[in-house]
């Protein structure tokens, strides 16, 4: 007898613990639906503070849960917050390493039945809470394979004496142009400016280098790491995770294993972690587009990149001489202290780009990439941007802004051939001439023909992440003697 067939009272009960920011909660959510479809009971675990911006986005129904998934919620030790933005990076690194394991330990003491705990790679001490009460952990990297692999390499870098800098001035005389050929599982193309952000320090105990470093080097404790990707696309990475953690497994894209899994249009559809309100005019205004085919660029630079006011209105000016219909997401908080960005738009944007421009809040982004309306996405290269870019055989223009998503497009630009960038130093000549290259030049067309084998390939693997999550349950998940190192 399966999971999914027993009685409610004998499912297997996993609770899942997202790291709090959003990029982080979406694909855990994904993660946990495709359990809760195989069986499971669920508990997501989200901070307090990240519980009542989703109330304000959502409303009160979208934590209610339904039957065999709910949410519960531990506190991150912070000041209390009622603001609607994404927290500090290095402060709720910092925080949710030092205040929350003693929360998670008395949450899992209270619940009943716990079968196993699913955590987010960064929240590593959930191994130790999990072994506490004697079920396995299984950790989920929610970036890309190359990410990890880019902050396993940190301690190569440090043992060289290349990190961290001997001074600030190597972030700007082209000491960052450096070749790196030599490091485990990347690719022979990269340069140190392509290595996550979180290197660019001249503070031996910098609280991000070294949080990242350690908790991707305490992953090889866990039961198993759980990477949302496919082979395919990054094998020589992957194969360098397996040397060292033997329990590697690849389950994605995960927008193409839920298709197989989740039943559409089912209860489970209501359940939904976006912090921010998702406008629903943006699918109705892509499709008064429909009879021009990829004639849209997608603008969205995800749910923590922050800009000045410059660089706002730079792109916002490329955008517009581009010549070409836009649909461009700009968060509330998108501009550094800003909290109303749309009004933040240069004098004359809205004129100039009357008819063929609308600007969101907040979307459902998986949707929008998936419409032939789109044609191109400008991103800042987070992993799950990439991953639904891919999966709909979007190409892409590439302004990264922290963490991995350099390396992202390092490999998107250079080993996958579906992307271009933008450039560090934002001038609207260079965005207006991107898009158009992009859009209808000879490297354009190319980006699309990649793109679109990228489309197939994802889709292709959902076969093989099928067998992947299958043996993760019943070797893993299932198993209590699998409670890791």
């Amino acid at each position: 007898m399966s999971a999914a067939t027993l009685p409610a009272s004998q499912k297997p009960h996993a609770v899942c613990v997202p790291f709090p920011a959003q990029g982080h909660i979406t694909p855990m959510l994904e993660l946990a639906k495709i359990l809760h479809a195989r069986g499971f009971r669920v508990t997501f675990v989200n901070t307090e503070y990240n519980h009542r911006r989703l109330v304000r986005s959502r409303g009160a129904a979208a934590v209610a849960g339904l039957t065999g998934f709910r949410f519960a919620t531990i506190p991150d030790g912070l000041p209390e917050s009622d603001a609607d933005a994404t927290q500090d990076p290095a402060t709720i690194s910092h925080a949710t390493k030092h205040n929350c394991p003693p929360h998670l330990r008395s949450l899992l003491a209270g619940l009943d039945g716990v079968t196993c705990v699913v955590a987010d790679n960064l929240m590593s001490f959930s191994v130790d809470a999990a072994r506490e009460v004697g079920v396995p952990c299984a950790l989920f990297w929610t970036a890309s394979a190359c990410g990890y692999m880019g902050y396993r390499n940190f301690r190569l870098l440090i043992d060289r004496g290349i990190i961290p800098f001997k001074d600030e001035e190597q972030l700007t005389n082209g000491f960052m142009d450096t070749p790196v050929v030599w490091a485990p599982g990347m690719s022979k193309h990269m340069r140190l400016k392509d290595f996550p952000t979180f290197l660019r320090t001249t503070d031996p105990n910098d609280v991000l280098m070294t949080f990242q470093l350690q908790e991707v080097e305490r992953s090889e404790y866990a039961s198993a790491v759980v990477i949302n990707t496919f082979d395919e696309l990054e094998q020589p990475a992957l194969d360098a995770m397996r040397a060292i953690i033997p329990a590697v497994y690849t389950i994605g894209p995960l927008a193409s294993v839920t298709e197989q899994v989740v039943v559409r249009r089912g209860p489970l559809d209501a359940v939904s972690c976006s912090l921010w309100r998702e406008d629903q005019s943006c699918l109705a205004w892509l499709d008064a587009r429909k009879p021009r085919p990829r004639s849209v660029v997608y603008v969205n630079f995800g749910s923590v990149t922050v800009m000045s006011g410059q660089e706002l209105a730079e792109f916002a000016w490329g955008l517009a001489r581009s010549g070409y219909d836009f649909l461009w997401v700009v968060r509330p908080d998108v501009v550094k202290g800003d909290t109303a960005s749309a009004a933040a738009l240069p004098p004359g944007f809205l004129e100039a780009t009357e008819g063929r421009g609308l600007l969101a809040s907040w979307c459902d982004q998986e949707a929008v990439l998936r419409h032939e309306a789109v044609g191109l996405f400008l991103t800042h290269s987070g992993w799950n941007s990439t991953l639904e870019s891919l999966g709909a055989g979007v190409p892409m223009l590439c302004w990264p802004f922290f963490a991995e998503q350099q390396t992202n497009c390092r490999y998107k630009c250079v080993e996958w051939g579906v992307a271009m960038e933008v450039g560090d130093d934002v001038r609207r000549e260079a965005v207006q001439a991107r898009i158009r290259d992009a859009m209808r030049g000879d490297k354009g067309k190319e980006m699309a023909r990649r793109a679109a084998e990228w489309r197939e390939a994802a889709a292709g693997s959902a076969a093989r992440s099928l067998a992947n999550l299958d043996r993760l349950i019943n070797d893993v998940l299932l198993s209590p003697a699998r409670l890791g190192g």
